[in-house]
């Protein structure tokens, strides 16, 4: 098994910082509108190459909210920068050329087109490379520009409503979001597999599985400081619009703050973790086989969890759980009837050297808690699609904590936490 670790820390900057709840790709630098030096204080220029406007075959909701960021070169050269997962996908059609030789292939999601032409130079013979957007037009000239232009047939359009002229020996997919499941690709992976992989077919990546860790953090007090100042800022700016204008805010406070509750205390943050940060083991919440699982095992998850804290007192003190971490490694193995030569894996955990792109998903605790060595965290999460946008999630986590008091656990009334991931 050869086990990927990272080698750079890619630069990441939050959604959030831009406030509107809606969905982009795992990039938030390569936005449909860039800010631009003006005599105002901010300037909106819209960008509009052709690699950017909206194909007919992608609804304006679904483009405007995921697709359309997939569509710059400078959120592709992002992804292309993050060097666990260059490296991983690289290994792993590289070190089995064996299972690529020959072979048809078919590419879902393919960008800019790396996969295919690492699966071409592989040796497959054919290679199906699919892409929504109008990416493609850049994907069919780095292919030819590659010299695999004759084997890659570039396709655009929803993996859905492709039609192949022929079943495929692998699919490879770089589907991943955060927390795994954001931004629901899997789902066209595993249409096309059962659409269009032959009996025995390989899928790479093969298997996934997704961790929780309680962890420590100083972001939970800060952003609860934020929440406080925004509520702070509405009472002035009530008070002020009153006495100005005689227009009386108040009545929308509640509103406010509920927005603003679901903006800071309610919403999971990107975080790079150091491995010093988690106060326990990391404890596997699901496992996914992708050549078994169904559309119905990814789109909503019901896991029971339990975490053990080996935190050590300081001063006398307890260690303060700031939240609960979550992230997912994914395993490229091939399929049973045609096993991969060597397994390769692509983790997202902690790690001293920084994170990849997608981080970790951080559900923070408002107020932490404190424990000691020995604690557990018993509970379970449910996590489902957005109804307003099926590309984001919302996260429920139920969990007590079980105090161990002369070897012999209490557990303390429930908590109940909601998140969203956006």
């Amino acid at each position: 098994m050869l086990f990927v670790t990272r080698y750079s820390q890619p630069q990441h900057m939050s959604i959030l910082s831009l406030r509107p709840a809606f969905a982009i790709s795992r990039s938030t630098q390569a936005l449909k509108y860039r800010v631009t030096n003006s005599k105002a204080p901010f300037h909106l220029k819209k960008v509009t190459t052709m690699a950017v406007s909206k194909p007919d075959n992608i609804p304006d909701g679904d483009f405007s909210n995921y697709f359309c960021t997939y569509g710059y070169l400078y959120h592709q050269k992002e992804m292309l920068e993050d060097q666990v997962r260059m490296q991983s996908y690289y290994d792993s059609v590289f070190k089995n050329k064996a299972q690529f030789k020959d072979k048809v292939v078919l590419d879902v999601g393919t960008g800019s087109g790396v996969l295919a032409i690492w699966a071409a130079k592989a040796g497959a013979k054919k290679v199906y490379a699919i892409e929504a957007t109008n990416m493609t037009v850049h994907a069919k000239k780095l292919c030819e520009n590659n010299g695999v232009g004759d084997i890659v047939e570039v396709m655009q359009g929803y993996m859905e409503n492709i039609e192949l002229p022929e079943k495929v020996d692998i699919i490879i997919s770089e589907w991943m979001g955060y927390f795994l499941l954001r931004e629901s690709m899997l789902d066209s992976v595993l249409v096309a597999r059962d659409k269009w992989l032959k009996p025995g077919g390989a899928l790479y990546p093969s298997h996934c599985r997704m961790f929780l860790a309680p962890i420590r953090s100083n972001q939970p007090s800060k952003k609860y400081m934020d929440f406080q100042d925004s509520i702070g800022n509405w009472n002035d700016f009530s008070k002020t619009t009153y006495e100005k204008y005689g227009v009386d805010m108040q009545c929308l406070s509640p509103e406010f703050e509920k927005e603003q509750t679901q903006y800071f205390l309610q919403t999971s943050s990107w975080v790079d973790l150091h491995p010093n940060q988690m106060i326990g083991p990391p404890k596997v919440l699901k496992e996914f086989d992708l050549h078994t699982c169904t559309l119905d095992d990814v789109k909503g998850l019901h896991e029971e969890f339990e975490l053990t804290m080996e935190a050590k007192e300081t001063n006398g003190q307890e260690t303060q759980v700031s939240g609960i971490g979550g992230w997912f490694d994914v395993h490229f193995r091939g399929s049973e009837q045609n096993p991969a030569t060597e397994e390769v894996v692509l983790s997202t955990a902690p790690d001293e050297q920084g994170a990849t792109h997608w981080g970790q998903q951080a559900f923070w605790l408002h107020p932490s808690t404190g424990v000691s060595s020995g604690d557990k965290f018993k509970g379970s999460l449910h996590m489902l699609r957005s109804k307003e946008n099926h590309r984001l999630m919302n996260v429920n986590i139920t969990f007590s904590h079980n105090r161990l008091v002369d070897g012999q656990l209490y557990a303390a009334p429930p908590r109940k936490c909601m998140y969203n991931i956006e």
